[in-house]
């Protein structure tokens, strides 16, 4: 007679046992994490709360936008950010101008042409150094080669070139990682068509990683906007409006808001301090929103 064994169910004891036990782990593991980011969600919303609560006020006058606070005391209400706001525009144009082009072509030359060898090591070995450095160092550096050394006086130019060595690195990382995700194959199928590589790199490798790109930018622009350490150190205070980045005190919004500390707690003061802040972060999301829609009308489609 032939034995026939009965085929094992999905319905056995052992089975139930094994699948509940995966089940409640699931469950644990998905609370976990939306635990963890509701935590997470806490301090950001929390700040700006109090950011929204605190600064909106003097930010919804038009006054804000369109005047300087010359001629007003910091503890007296009234007057404007305008001043601020000019400076901290012309030294972060200034510093883009110079850091995004160095970032990019950079990292072109990491992923695309270095291929391993001893100058793409030691420049990657550089980069990972620069990311690191604090800005009051990069302020010092400046501080001692541009004035001291060279002599040049104290001016927003200063500032956007301390900006720049801590532009530069998050731009070049940010850029290196986002060309080595476009597809290889890509690269392959343009050579096999006779494109020549710098016209591959230009036509389909950099509109491929655009957007991811332009976020890293984005990222490396909203740090240096807040940087204090370079305006305190590299520029001096102004109450009006200074368009010249290479001449005369030029003020910015971190300075107008340490300026501010240091006036004391009255109301004017604070309101003045908490409004600079909001109109700082406010910038920083136009510019990124600006940018995201930039890039997603100009990047390359995928059919």
């Amino acid at each position: 007679m032939t034995n026939i064994t009965a085929p094992v169910t999905t319905s056995s004891p052992t089975f139930q046992g094994i699948s509940s036990k995966r089940k409640a782990t699931n469950s644990v593991a998905t609370f976990l994490v939306y635990g963890v980011m509701a935590l997470a969600m806490v301090p950001l919303v929390w700040v700006l709360y109090t950011l929204i609560a605190r600064g909106l006020g003097p930010v919804l006058s038009p006054e804000w936008w369109t005047t300087s606070q010359k001629g007003v005391l910091y503890s007296m209400p009234g007057g404007g950010a305008l001043h601020a706001m000019v400076g901290t525009l012309v030294q972060t144009l200034i510093c883009s101008l110079i850091s995004i082009p160095i970032g990019i072509f950079t990292a072109i030359y990491l992923v695309e042409y270095s291929n391993g060898n001893r100058l793409g090591k030691i420049t990657t070995f550089m980069v990972d150094i620069l990311t690191g450095v604090p800005s009051i160092v990069a302020a010092l550096f400046v501080y001692s080669m541009w004035i001291v050394l060279f002599g040049m006086d104290r001016s927003g130019f200063a500032v956007a070139l301390a900006l720049v060595i801590l532009m530069v690195p998050v731009i070049i990382r940010n850029t290196e990682e986002m060309l080595r995700v476009v597809p290889q194959d890509l690269r392959e199928a343009s050579y096999a068509l006779g494109v020549p590589k710098w016209k591959t790199i230009a036509k389909i490798v950099l509109p491929t990683a655009l957007s991811g790109i332009v976020t890293g930018v984005m990222l490396a622009i909203a740090r240096v906007m807040g940087e204090s350490a370079p305006v305190l150190i590299l520029v001096g205070s102004t109450q009006v409006i200074n368009w010249d980045a290479f001449g005369g005190p030029q003020s910015s919004l971190p300075l107008m808001m340490l300026d501010m500390y240091k006036a004391g707690t009255a109301p004017a003061v604070l309101d003045k301090l908490w409004g600079a802040a909001f109109t700082l972060v406010l910038m920083i999301t136009l510019l990124n929103v600006g940018a995201r829609i930039i890039s997603t009308k100009f990047s390359a489609k995928s059919s």
